[in-house]
């Protein structure tokens, strides 16, 4: 497979972690390098929603987890056999290829079975067993095309039929018997320039007459043949080597191994590594949605290193990541906030920086490089720095993020506040959504030693209508807490007018914030100036949780 590199954002992301993916991506394409790849971890919340729509940009690959699957593993380059070839053209092509298998798809290019070499050993030792009289089926076309025979007289060419193999090798009485031993059977027999024997087959009406060491019938002969609607062929090769391409010319539909069942690319490998082991081959078929062969999977491509690879953006903490990124190589990790990641088995590319947005970052790294930044990409860009600075009124604004959002407003022509306050507004509305919808919308995981705790952020122009859903979103908060095994989960709602906030906080019976902490009811918490989750709240609750833990 193709290597992919996945530029993605923490778990249920915010405008500034989903711009950040889609511009960093673009830069790495600009600069040719198409193998990075935009993703998202999670769904659009309705500020990036609008933001996507306003400015027609594409939206990031919706990445929802990265368990180890198929498609990560897989070799696509793998080729395939119709099922009505011979089992000799499979084999030749299996060698060409250097493939230890071979699917084999239908008429409509699905899937059908799988041949493999202990499955054609198997059925091989079972045609050539002198022990047993085995009928072959095939058609006179697979016989004529797998040993390049010479047609002579040919009639039902690809009808496929049952028939038993005799060699005109005794005397003629006795060979005259071995043919009337199968006068109610397809035969196919084997003759050289005996005469004979030639006229004794077309006489007794075999299906196939197949003469050896480049033998041809005589004018008569033919005429005979003719009439008797027997088919003739000439092998170049001896006997011997005939008749075994005769048991080589079976459809490989009927020599593969169909109990063989293939997988997705979508299937994970824990559930696949055990139906790799259980096959004789080690080996399984990959097929899409339509069930056409895509790729394979062997038990020795699980030990290879997945065709994917990550750069992190606007989160470091693997517990805010994609689920199942650590099974997968982190190339860069493009930051604002604290840090908490841990360590990794080889060097990296880390930037991290006290900006207000991961965004700035960004702008910065396209100038850094001199590239020019696309109109589209610089406006969500400047998006992103406003959305995440509160339209540049955050504390944790610096002077870097006001240079680089005035400089994308200019090359872009977009007015700072007008832009600001449009996207706050199309973010701010609560009106009929969920309460599992608001927390969920900018949710994230924090680990403090043993302790864990979830704080999301929504910015609304008024906190009116949080306050009198607040039973609303305390159940939620408590069904959060329950679901991550929290010390308490919080809800930070920031009222964009005034550029303060009020807190809800869902906690265990034990946990108890300061008193020095203005409240206005029960768990319910007003914080003057306080818009900032990472410099304002975290450092606040952390102070606090560390009292608890004592």
């Amino acid at each position: 497979m193709k290597n992919t590199v996945y530029i993605i954002g923490h778990r249920n992301p915010d405008t500034d972690s989903v711009v950040a993916a889609t511009a960093y991506a673009k830069l790495k394409q600009l600069m040719g390098q198409d193998e990075y790849v935009a993703a998202r971890a999670g769904h659009f919340n309705p500020q990036t929603e609008y933001i996507y729509k306003k400015f027609n940009v594409r939206p990031p690959l919706y990445v929802p987890d990265l368990i180890p699957k198929v498609q990560y593993y897989m070799n696509d380059q793998c080729e395939t056999v119709d099922q009505g070839w011979s089992v000799w053209s499979a084999l030749e092509k299996m060698e060409r290829s250097q493939r230890a298998v071979l699917p084999v798809v239908d008429a409509d290019g699905k899937y059908a079975s799988l041949l493999h070499y202990n499955i054609f050993a198997k059925d091989v030792l079972t045609l050539l067993n002198p022990e047993h009289n085995v009928a072959i089926v095939t058609s006179i076309s697979l016989i004529i095309k797998t040993m390049n025979a010479q047609p002579q007289v040919v009639t039902r060419a690809d009808d496929n039929f049952k028939a038993f193999v005799v060699v005109g090798a005794a005397q003629l009485e006795t060979f005259k018997k071995i043919l009337e031993a199968h006068t109610s059977e397809e035969v196919i027999a084997l003759a050289d320039d005996r005469t004979d024997i030639q006229e004794a087959c077309i006489d007794a009406g075999v299906r196939l007459l197949v003469l050896t060491a480049g033998t041809v019938l005589n004018k008569s002969l033919r005429e005979k043949a003719e009439m008797r609607g027997v088919s003739v062929v000439s092998s170049p090769y001896a006997t011997s080597s005939t008749m075994m391409l005769i048991y080589y010319s079976t459809p490989v539909s009927l020599m593969a191994d169909a109990a063989v069942q293939p997988v997705h690319p979508d299937d994970t490998v824990t559930n696949v590594r055990p139906l790799i082991q259980a096959s004789p081959c080690r080996c399984l078929p990959v097929v899409d949605n339509g069930g056409r062969v895509i790729g394979s999977i062997a038990e020795h491509d699980l030990l290879k290193e997945p065709c994917i690879e990550v750069v992190l953006v606007d989160h470091n903490e693997l517990v805010q990541a994609v689920e199942g990124v650590e099974h997968f190589k982190i190339r860069e990790v493009i930051d604002h906030h604290r840090l908490g990641m841990s360590g990794t088995k080889y060097p990296i590319l880390f930037i991290n920086k006290p900006v207000g947005s991961t965004a700035t970052l960004i702008a910065g790294l396209y100038r850094e490089n001199k590239v020019s930044i696309p109109k589209d990409i610089a406006s969500i860009l400047l998006c992103g720095i406003l959305s995440d600075t509160l339209i540049l009124q955050s504390a944790t604004t610096t002077d870097i993020d006001r240079e680089t959002a005035q400089y994308l407003s200019d090359i872009t022509n977009l007015d700072i506040q007008e832009l600001g306050t449009e996207i706050l507004t199309a973010g701010s509305r609560v009106g009929n959504r969920s309460p599992a919808d608001i927390v969920h919308q900018d949710m994230k995981e924090y680990t403090q030693g043993k302790i864990v705790y979830t704080v999301s952020q929504i910015e609304v122009n008024s906190t009116d209508e949080i306050l009198n859903r607040k039973k609303e979103f305390f159940d939620e908060l408590e069904l959060e807490r329950r679901g991550h095994k929290a010390l308490c989960s919080v809800l930070l709602v920031t009222d964009i007018t005034t550029l303060s906030s009020i807190m809800l906080v869902a906690g265990d019976t034990q946990f108890k914030l300061s008193d020095n902490l203005p409240k206005i009811e029960d768990n319910v918490y007003y914080l003057k100036d306080v818009v900032s989750r990472k410099k304002q709240l975290i450092p606040l609750l952390t102070e606090q949780i560390a009292v608890y833990a004592g």
